[in-house]
């Protein structure tokens, strides 16, 4: 409430003392009004000091109220100022944790995809793994880790080691387990098997080894049809039998020993290659017939030249004419041609006889180098006719393309067949008829240097050995 000051009391009290002045004029009251406003005063005054000593009290009161506050303000300022910086402490611990947790949450989400990639391989692995035709289950013991909604837990990865370890221990040992698979004609079959690793499995029949193959989709072991080659037949054979240690190994997990059964014969290849297999092979035929008739005609030219040709010049040097004459005789060789030319003319002059020896040597060249002309054209039009099954086959598999697409590569294979084989037949006919031409043409130049040889030996023999009047001799 608030305090009234005590001159306005006082100014009351005189308007007041007016008021009855003027109201009652009597004298006798004047006194009494002063005495009023005397003791008004002094109630006034005492009520002013009471008030100043109240005022003053209860300014002290405020200001001690007001240090107070101040200090009390003070103090939850601090308090403020380290309730927040314990705040802030408190955000940066909870975001810390926040991120460890983040962080934890990615190590454990990568951890359990790790988990699930290294469970979906080892099921793949199991399930193309020839030892799980033993224990078809395999595989689906571990569908429950592949769950998406399963976490991942230590049994899991015990059950994927001891997988993994098994597995390893079973693909590196030799095993002859009994066990049942499907034979040739589909029925089912019981036997001892022969299990090196993942890279063999056969029936173990010393008499007759038949390769197995392992289905995965029916994860059953089947006789695989047709016969290995024999190298390979030989060495299970001899295996099974006892008598080697050696054994013939697939590292394509049986694949390769299969793709062995399934590889088609010379034969086969060359009948799948359409029409032009046939003027190639003619060819073939017909350069190892030239090549066989001149071959053996150059070698009987070259065998007997420098066994007539010193007979000759012994003959000459004594001066035996008629015995180097019987020696040529009527033979009809190159080498005997020419030198009865050079015996008939060995009375001419030296200039003339060189010359009637060159002339026989000139005549028997088309001799020598007959057929390899032809010989050196077969070679050439060989690739040429496998070059043109190339093309033949390209277009039948362009026009298979056309009308049915591309969807099924088996209708595509009779083209590519044919372009493929004719040009492999074309190259295995060309190549050995042009080495084989080389050979035979450098057989004849070797007789023609020979011939050329033997015909300097024998006009330098006749201008030693002949006598000085060889035309009046002849006479």
């Amino acid at each position: 409430m608030k305090k009234i000051p005590s001159r306005c009391l006082l100014v009351a009290a005189v308007l007041l003392v007016m008021t009855a002045m003027v109201v009652q004029v009597d004298a006798g009251d004047v006194r009494a009004v002063y005495r009023d406003l005397e003791r008004q005063r002094t109630e006034s005054e005492q009520l002013k000091k009471t008030t100043a000593i109240r005022i003053q009290r209860d300014r002290d009161q405020l200001g001690k109220s007001l240090a107070a506050t101040q200090r009390e303000t003070k103090e939850l300022e601090r308090e403020l100022e380290r309730r927040q910086k314990e705040l802030q402490q408190r955000q940066q611990q909870v975001e810390l944790l926040m991120a460890n947790q983040a962080a934890d949450q990615e190590l454990m989400t990568n951890l359990t995809a790790a988990v699930r990639v290294s469970a979906r391989q080892l099921q793949e692995l199991l399930t193309r793994s020839v030892y799980t035709a033993f224990d078809p289950q395999r595989p689906e013991r571990l569908d429950p880790i592949l769950d998406g909604d399963h976490f991942p837990g230590l049994d899991d990865m015990e059950l994927m080691a001891d997988e993994f370890f098994n597995e390893m221990t079973m693909t590196g040992q030799v095993l002859m387990p009994e066990q049942s698979y499907v034979d040739a004609s589909g029925n089912a079959g019981h036997g001892r098997l022969l299990m090196v690793g993942p890279f063999l499995a056969v029936v173990a029949d010393a008499d007759n080894p038949r390769l197995l193959n392992y289905n995965s989709a029916r994860r059953n072991l089947a006789v695989v049809e047709g016969n290995l080659p024999w190298l390979q037949q030989r060495m299970l054979t001899k295996y099974l039998q006892g008598e080697a240690e050696q054994v013939p190994l697939d590292l394509a997990a049986g694949a390769g020993l299969e793709q062995l059964t399934r590889q088609k014969g010379f034969v086969e290849r060359i009948r799948s290659g359409g029409v032009l297999i046939w003027p190639i092979l003619l060819l073939a035929l017909a350069a190892v017939l030239i090549s066989l008739e001149r071959s053996i005609f150059l070698k009987r030219v070259h065998d007997r030249a420098d066994q007539v040709m010193d007979a000759v010049n012994r003959n000459a040097c004594s001066g035996d004419w008629e015995t180097c004459d019987k020696l040529i005789g009527k033979r009809r060789s190159p080498v005997y041609n020419v030198l009865r030319a050079g015996l008939q003319a060995r009375y001419e002059q030296r200039d003339v006889l060189e010359s009637i020896l060159q002339e026989a040597i000139l005549k028997e060249l088309p001799r020598l180098e007959r057929a390899l002309p032809l010989l050196n054209i077969m070679g050439a039009v060989a690739p040429l006719l496998g070059l043109l099954g190339t093309v033949t086959g390209m277009i039948g598999t362009f026009e298979v393309i056309n009308i049915y697409g591309t969807g099924d590569p088996r209708l595509m294979s009779g083209g590519i067949s044919v372009a493929l084989v004719t040009t492999m037949l074309g190259l295995m006919v060309a190549i050995p008829i042009m080495l084989m031409h080389t050979f035979l043409s450098r057989q004849v130049e070797h007789i023609i240097g020979d011939m050329e040889e033997k015909s300097v030996t024998l006009i330098n023999t006749i201008a030693r050995c002949k006598l000085p009047n060889s035309h009046e001799s002849a006479a």
